[in-house]
């Protein structure tokens, strides 16, 4: 029996039961395969209901204003994924009346779409022949095949593809691309996968070798930097406080947080009292500076390590554009803080 064949009845036994499955319209199945980059089902899936009922149509996204669906984004992480949804929705709603295109190669041109969410679209919504290539189609095919090529490199992708491509159904692309995705998302996991129940157990290359758990091979990551935050949290006269937006490119663009001094290492309450008086607050006398949090948080990006601590400032007389905390309650921050603001504040 064929691969492919083995692969979608397994699929067809085996498969979740989820919205952006029960249609062939390209919004929410774009909507959904955006949000689950970087992202478990798991976790998507409260953010996917969210987003379809404050925006059902991609004219309702494409009408919202950036904060709200930065604040509905909100812990989902990879912000600017959110930036491009928006864009992209806009460019749809006003430059194409609504319509996604139809194929892969004019779905490329979209903003935020690379050839994964393209290929998961074309397929999905027009049933058209291109395979799709994540992690789970990676390791797949890699343990199957007892492939060692270095999925970090570029070249990778085209010679996955390529095998994809050749195992596909053509009368059925959309079902092989769901049936591959969802079996290494629940069956040929990354760590620890239950062979001994693997419909492919007795013609999987790499159980027969003994090589399960060293495929995919992947070359290392880039150095993960540490960055030291300090945020003062000010509180006048008033019960005010001061947000800023972070308008520089990098991390949490266009997201808001407390007045910040970054720092090479932990600094000393002194060390950071001088900084703040330096920095913010001229018009403003600190009465008293507390530490909310004795260790620091520790907040984990791809590339960065955050290490966190708050402040809390009472100044004297009142902030100049001060806000209150529960108007500041509803601007979108990174997770780290909003998680912060819910706890302590």
């Amino acid at each position: 029996m064929k691969f492919s064949n083995i692969l979608i009845k397994w699929y067809l036994q085996n498969q979740r039961d989820l919205p952006w499955r029960k249609t062939v319209d390209p919004y929410p199945i774009w909507l959904s395969e955006i949000m689950l980059q970087q992202t478990r089902v798991a976790q998507g899936m409260p953010y996917f209901l969210s987003f379809t009922a404050a925006f059902p149509t991609v004219f309702d996204l494409a009408k919202a204003n950036e904060e709200q669906v930065l604040k509905l984004w909100q812990g989902l992480g990879y912000y600017s994924r959110a930036r491009n949804l928006h864009k992209t929705a806009q460019t749809v709603a006003q430059e194409m009346n609504g319509i996604f295109p139809d194929n892969y190669a004019d779905l490329l041109k979209l903003k935020g779409i690379g050839e994964y969410t393209a290929a998961a679209i074309a397929s999905f919504s027009y049933n058209e022949c291109v395979p799709v290539v994540d992690g789970n189609v990676f390791r797949v095919l890699s343990r199957y095949f007892d492939l060692e090529t270095d999925i970090a490199q570029a070249s990778a992708k085209k010679e996955f593809a390529a095998l994809a491509f050749e195992l596909m159904p053509k009368d059925n692309p959309a079902q092989f691309n769901q049936a591959i995705m969802e079996f290494g998302a629940l069956q040929c996991v990354p760590k620890s996968p239950n062979c001994s129940i693997c419909v492919f157990n007795s013609s999987c290359a790499a159980l027969q070798k003994k090589k399960v758990d060293q495929l995919p091979v992947k070359s290392k990551k880039t150095k993960v930097r540490n960055r030291y935050f300090n945020y003062i949290i000010a509180i006048d006269d008033l019960e005010n406080t001061i947000i800023q937006k972070r308008t520089a490119k990098g991390i949490w663009h266009n997201l808001y947080e407390f007045p910040l001094i970054e720092t090479d290492k932990v600094e000393d309450f002194e060390t950071v009292a001088q900084q703040i008086n330096q920095q913010f607050f001229q018009e403003n006398k600190i009465v008293s500076l507390l530490e909310f949090n004795e260790e620091s948080i520790i907040h984990k990006l791809s590339h960065q390590h955050l290490h966190i601590k708050f402040w809390k400032a009472n100044l004297k007389g009142t902030i100049e554009n001060g806000i209150d905390l529960e108007t500041a309650k509803t601007f979108p921050f990174p997770i780290v803080i909003h998680n912060f603001i819910e706890e302590k504040l």
